[in-house]
């Protein structure tokens, strides 16, 4: 055969150089398109349904905006757990509280990994690592797991009150200046993400942000958000495409490689300072510095690079994202704000407007708040995707060991069969339904690691802004998390902007509590 075929093709290339070259460029695509789709037929998980999808590209052209919506509202037609394709990767999605419990309470174990992609884990990961949460199942991730849990648990937690005292007293001073007190309307982004990375900074390396005028908050907001988006399910086309990938000039590399090295500068210098203060003996206690003294711990470099890297991205994605939206809420809800206030003073006058640091979410309403704000403004609307390691087995289904699983935390989250009334914000449901399952730090053994610390932040930065502030609506913005989202591409959804109104309750007793915490700063410094 093959003796025939040669010279043939060899006579119509001499004869027909034109026509034979032609016929080559249409074959070369023709031929690999044919095999892509026998390769992603093959690849698809039997027993699912799922949307029809596009060839080459599957269901990407569906979900690229407001993905984790797209999917719940495929769930009405497919069920509670069904089969979608990116690109060339088939993936199951859960969208209900039920179906994550069956599949990711009841097989912890074996969906411990996450899935390795191309652009964030082989480009942009390779010189300073993963943090923990995006890290693939390993023996390094079960220390970095010990490490961190040592440094997030309640006794260490208390340890850093002070951080959290001084950056949420700044975040109300901020409120009280750049306001004037409550003469002009407040665009509280920058104050948010001062907040938000200073108590990053502190608490992982002892450090704090103090103005928003230093570059180093430019370059960490600026390159961290540009991060975040490498981190998107959706966003970066050749984690699915394989052919995308030999693309010598491709953006979405480049622009990775980029953010890599300059995220490695400033790494380093975070991670100098603190090693120069610990030699020193005038370190504060931090995260970064209890694992590094953490001798059972025995983690390299790399790994407690791993460490901060986690903190940084969690912090400035769940603190930020939280309260951006919260207060765009607050000011237009001023129900709450009253039934916050009655809660609050059960606890604190108006003359005391910074309240107690030490105050462990003893007043019931604000932690419902908290964690509606959680539920209703899910911070990863799709948790970070898992790998499993072992077969899993869902109604009889298989669902095989090296799968890709999706949780829905924003449909698990809005699941009619856990809430009468979902689509509405209203924090009394936490009192009524203490119980009841929240899925935005994720389930199971992958679950967010930081998640008594992001609610101890959440709740001091809520009892303190309202006890010190009523919040006035100045400009008009969609709160509705799907509606109005900013770019709905993205991983972690932020609102549109828009300015709010800080008016003091007693402006007199917040200046002079103001006035002494600057006295007690001098007098401890």
């Amino acid at each position: 055969m093959i003796s025939t075929i040669v010279p043939t093709l060899s006579t119509q290339f001499s004869e027909h150089p034109l026509r034979s070259l032609f016929i080559l460029l249409l074959a070369i695509p023709l031929t690999y398109f044919i095999s892509n789709e026998f390769v992603r037929r093959t690849a698809r998980i039997k027993g699912f349904t799922g949307p029809p999808n596009w060839p080459l590209v599957g269901n990407i052209p569906d979900i690229r905006f407001n993905a984790a919506e797209k999917y719940r509202q495929w769930s009405k037609i497919y069920g509670d757990v069904y089969q979608i394709q990116l690109g060339n990767v088939p993936v199951i999605v859960v969208n209900t509280a039920e179906a994550a419990r069956k599949i990711f309470g009841q097989n912890s174990q074996a969906l411990s990994s996450r899935p390795v992609f191309w652009t964030f884990h082989k480009v942009l990961s390779n010189t300073a690592g993963t943090t923990i949460g995006t890290s693939p199942f390993n023996e390094s991730l079960k220390r970095r797991r010990k490490g961190a849990a040592s440094a997030l648990n309640k006794p260490s937690i208390a340890t850093y009150v002070e951080h959290l005292d001084v950056e949420t007293k700044d975040f109300v001073k901020e409120g009280l200046e750049n306001g004037q007190a409550g003469k002009v309307g407040v665009d509280p982004m920058p104050m948010i993400q001062r907040l938000s990375l200073s108590l990053a900074l502190t608490l992982n390396w002892g450090t704090r942000m103090g103005s928003r005028d230093d570059p180093l908050f430019h370059e960490i907001t600026e390159v961290e958000e540009i991060i975040s988006k490498f981190r998107s399910t959706t966003g970066n086309l050749q984690d699915y495409i394989p052919i995308l990938r030999l693309n010598p000039f491709s953006f979405g590399s480049k622009k990775a490689r980029e953010m890599r090295d300059r995220r490695d500068v400033y790494l380093k210098r975070l991670n100098k300072d603190l090693d120069d203060r610990m030699e020193k003996g005038i370190h504060r206690p931090c995260i970064q510095a209890n694992v590094i003294l953490d001798k059972e711990a025995s983690l390299n470099k790399e790994e407690l690079t791993s460490i901060s890297l986690t903190m940084l991205s969690g912090g400035l994605d769940t603190i930020t994202t939280l309260v951006q939206w919260s207060v765009a809420l607050l000011a237009q809800r001023p129900d709450i704000q009253t039934k916050a206030i009655e809660a609050i003073r059960e606890f604190y006058t108006d003359k005391e407007p910074l309240c107690d640091p030490l105050d462990d979410q003893k007043c019931a309403y604000i932690v419902a708040m908290v964690r509606e704000c959680l539920r209703y403004y899910c911070v990863l609307r799709l948790a970070l995707p898992r790998a499993t390691v072992k077969d899993v087995y869902y109604e009889g289904k298989l669902i095989p060991s090296g799968s890709t699983i999706y949780l829905n935390a924003w449909a698990c989250n809005m699941d009619p069969k856990i809430w009468a009334d979902p689509e509405v914000f209203r924090p009394e449901r936490w009192l009524e339904q203490p119980d009841a399952p929240l899925f935005t730090y994720g389930l199971g053994y992958r679950m967010c690691a930081g998640s008594l610390l992001a609610n101890r932040e959440l709740y001091l930065v809520f009892l303190r802004m309202l006890n010190s502030f009523e919040i006035l609506q100045d400009s008009e913005v969609e709160t509705h998390p799907v509606l109005g989202s900013a770019d709905p591409t993205s991983l972690v959804t932020m609102s549109r902007p828009y300015k709010v109104i800080f008016k003091p309750r007693n402006e007199a007793a917040l200046r002079e509590a103001l006035n002494k915490f600057g006295e007690k700063e001098f007098l401890t410094a």
